[in-house]
């Protein structure tokens, strides 16, 4: 399979400057063919909370899901779009990640199932969390799909695993304050699941000082780097061979040594 990522600085509240921010990141890189494209969480407004409800777009009219489908039908590629604010059926908003075949259309969605809501973070005030992890079928691999503070729960991953996961992947706007917990859950992610794992982040200042760190990554089962990029805003490319993993699994029997039950006496 082969992986495209966009790692971007996103400009705060402005979509059409995203838009145009992702198709230069993008400009003559069709001959690579990827069979998935991935994009960084809420790439198309940055990382704000108090926003949310400004820029908040429901699935019906929604610019960033017409940009997203686009992108999917001129790569002929799967594309998981990072996340944006979405006002759903009930008026209630959440972070959700939406993922496209190569056709463009829409066939799954995550919402964000834990709200960062620390160090004046307001995450959980401006929209509600999901409630169920989603796995998604594509034409090349089945995906376990997070979003940023998600990674901080290994509970998810592990379902995502027994699930039949080929590959795992987490989109953010991460901290640059936290690079070693990044680095570190990425890594311990990929290695307790025996799973491919790809850690995509915006780059870049936010706002007032506060960044966000980059350092996008596609990690091997056994927690070695594939390729990453370290601040920069480009693209990443990467090919994953499913066959390493499944191999990996045969030899080494974490996953099935598993208990189906933990509990402690007290």
């Amino acid at each position: 399979m082969k992986v495209l990522i966009v790692q971007m600085q996103s400009v705060l509240g402005d979509k059409e400057a995203n838009f145009a921010k992702v198709s230069k990141l993008l400009e003559g890189k069709e001959s690579y063919n990827p069979d998935l494209i991935i994009l960084p969480e809420l790439f198309a407004t940055g990382w704000f909370c108090d926003i949310y409800a400004q820029v908040a777009e429901s699935f019906e009219n929604s610019k960033i899901i017409k940009f997203l489908s686009d992108i999917a039908k001129r790569f002929n590629s799967n594309v998981i779009g990072g996340s944006f604010a979405r006002r759903d059926e009930n008026g209630e908003i959440k972070n959700t990640c939406p993922v496209f075949d190569r056709k463009g259309e829409l066939i799954a969605h995550y919402d964000k199932m834990h709200l960062y809501s620390y160090l004046g973070d307001t995450e959980n005030l401006n929209s509600v969390r999901g409630e169920k992890p989603v796995m998604v079928q594509t034409d090349v691999s089945k995906i376990g799909l997070t979003i940023c503070y998600d990674i901080r729960f290994p509970e998810i991953y592990r379902c995502y695993a027994y699930g039949g996961a080929d590959l795992l992947v987490n989109v953010a706007a991460w901290p640059k304050s936290r690079k070693l917990h990044w680095q570190t859950l990425s890594t311990a992610r990929a290695i307790e699941n025996q799973s491919f794992m790809i850690a995509v982040s915006q780059t870049g200042e936010i706002q007032n000082g506060i960044y966000n760190l980059g350092h996008s990554v596609v990690l091997s089962p056994l927690g070695e780097t594939i390729a990453s990029l370290k601040e920069e805003e480009d693209v990443l490319f990467a090919e994953i061979d499913f066959s390493e993993m499944k191999n990996l699994r045969e030899k080494v029997k974490t996953l099935s040594d598993r208990h189906e039950k933990y509990s402690l006496e007290v």
